[in-house]
């Protein structure tokens, strides 16, 4: 049974930092290309960025420069580190594994 389960959510202010976490059971992780999405109010999912198993990392245009994906293939977990975050940026993050796995997901509010 895989299970993705994200960590690291909450409030913060305009221009401060998160880091999420998701940790993954139930797949060959370190053969397994992993990504993050999010779901803001109103609007469709999207791709916010991706690892690939040795490491290529992509990223939607609108988080380049401000957003760093990583993985850590012996803790099973892979990370979105968010800085100089914006309002826009507030949505639902969800865990993604090999485009087909997906975690509940977990709030982000981006608000003073």
């Amino acid at each position: 049974q895989v299970q993705l389960v994200e960590s690291g959510g909450g409030l913060v202010q305009p221009g401060g930092s998160l880091t999420l976490s998701c940790a993954a059971s139930g797949i060959v992780f370190d053969a397994t290309r992993m990504g993050w999405y999010r779901q803001a109010p109103g609007k469709q999912r999207e791709l916010v960025a991706t690892i690939s198993t040795y490491g290529r990392r992509n990223y939607i245009d609108s988080v380049k420069g401000r957003f760093t994906v990583s993985r850590d293939n012996a803790k099973n977990t892979v990370y979105l580190q968010m800085n100089s975050l914006k309002p826009e940026d507030t949505a639902v993050y969800y865990c993604n594994a090999d485009m087909y796995y997906w975690g509940k997901g977990i709030l982000v509010t981006v608000s003073s």
